[in-house]
């Protein structure tokens, strides 16, 4: 069947609300290569919207699911548990970035990882309030879409959304937003929409990924630190595309000398299982009663299996050391290719951002994103965009990607920007 009828058969049986990027079909994938149907090689610089940090199908990941296999695939952890589940909460309890004793439960999407950080947050303070950013992204579900700060297509008509969320400004340098700016658009949502007393948590991201990989500035973390500290409020970190060595550190929080009391994870937490989780502070954990917190898939043994061997993965490969390398290599070998429309390379470790400009104008131009990530595709290499206006391209790839296939993406990207 050819791909134009498989195609055809994609808009006849799912609904356009479902963007797709390629107009290809996956057949197969191995750690940074995907082959199409008909057998055409791509090199991944996606990683499944930084879902796969270990890689496609790593031999350790896979191991640990067929093990589990044997023995259940599911039974619910709050009627049947299980062994893993905890083995994996105490793991991530050692190191997420909370001071103090900490404790984790599991969900199954990113999405869910969120909800509950508000629900618990809610559950600690008595408060109803939230207080999100400019450019986040946070969810499609009702409430994440009303966390999340980019309107087009994540929002557009899918209201009213629930009430007792608010947006501040996230500092961000290509668009003029100080620190100082940050934070005054917090004292004006004090002032104008919410009393800080009202308000159970600040969530943000330490690198934005939707947002366009803009990365918080020490001072901003430590002054909301400083904020949530004044007013009872607390501090909720989404690590959800930034966790698992992608930044070179386990957490981009492991940057800042502050530390938050409720942290979210999914995307490469589970190697490409369905996983997600929130990790906090014992006693913010422990607010909601019996049964407020869970699902019925929330925490699978299998995905929980395969969790555990990526911990292993990162740990034994170095990943967040390579996260680093890799990283710098990339930087270095896109800012000498000197493009006229480049505004801003930026980034933590291998998470990677190029931000492009009209040369002419000087505002955001997605069209130019949109002709560099269409002709690394004709040339098999695939790219995600991102930014509040589209004109970001993000380098997710693999951190276990052989050096020379990673040369070679990126020989195949500079010879689009140089051209």
């Amino acid at each position: 069947m050819s791909i134009s009828e498989v195609q055809q058969r994609r808009l006849d049986a799912t609904p356009r609300g479902v963007g797709v990027m390629c107009d290809f079909f996956t057949a197969k994938a191995e750690n940074a290569t995907l082959w199409d149907q008909h057998g055409r090689e791509y090199i991944d610089f996606t990683a499944g919207i930084a879902v796969l940090n270990t890689g496609h199908r790593h031999p350790k990941v896979l191991a640990a699911v067929r093990e589990q296999l044997e023995f259940f695939t599911h039974t619910a952890f709050q009627v049947l548990p299980y062994e893993n589940y905890i083995a994996l909460a105490e793991r991530l309890n050692r190191l997420v970035p909370i001071a103090g004793k900490a404790k984790t439960t599991f969900f199954s999407t990113g999405a869910e990882a969120v909800e509950n950080a508000v629900k618990i947050a809610r559950a600690a303070t008595g408060r109803p309030g939230v207080i999100t950013f400019t450019g986040a992204f946070h969810g499609r579900t009702l409430l994440t879409m009303a966390l999340t700060g980019k309107v087009t297509p994540y929002k557009t008509g899918f209201g009213p959304f629930p009430a007792s969320v608010f947006h501040a400004r996230y500092p961000n340098q290509q668009q003029g937003v100080s620190v100082a700016d940050a934070m005054q658009s917090l004292e004006d949502i004090f002032h104008c929409d919410i009393a800080p007393q009202q308000v159970a948590a600040i969530l943000y991201e330490p690198i934005q990924g939707e947002g366009g990989f803009n990365i918080a500035p020490p001072e901003f973390v430590t002054a909301l630190r400083d904020l949530c500290d004044q007013h009872g409020i607390l501090l909720i970190a989404d690590e959800i595309q930034s966790g698992f060595a992608r930044t070179g550190k386990m957490f981009a929080s492991d940057y800042y000398d502050v530390k938050p009391d409720l942290i979210t994870m999914a995307k490469s937490l589970g190697g490409g299982f369905p996983l997600s989780a929130v990790a906090g502070r014992a006693t913010v954990m422990d607010a909601p009663l019996p049964g407020g917190l869970g699902g019925t898939y929330a925490g699978n043994p299998v995905a929980i299996a395969a969790a555990c061997a990526v911990l292993e993965v990162i740990a034994e490969e170095q990943l967040c050391e390579r996260a680093l390398q890799l990283g710098a290599e990339l930087v270095e070998s896109v800012k000498g290719c000197h493009h006229p429309a480049v505004a801003d390379v930026r980034g933590r470790g291998s998470m990677v951002a190029v931000e492009f400009n009209d040369p002419a104008s000087g505002k955001p131009s997605a069209e130019i994103a949109r002709n560099v990530q269409q002709r690394a595709l004709a040339a098999g290499l695939i790219l995600l965009t991102c930014g509040t206006h589209g004109n970001v391209i993000r380098f997710l790839y693999p951190l276990t990607i052989p050096h020379a296939q990673f040369r070679e993406g990126l020989s195949r990207l500079t010879t689009i920007l140089q051209s």
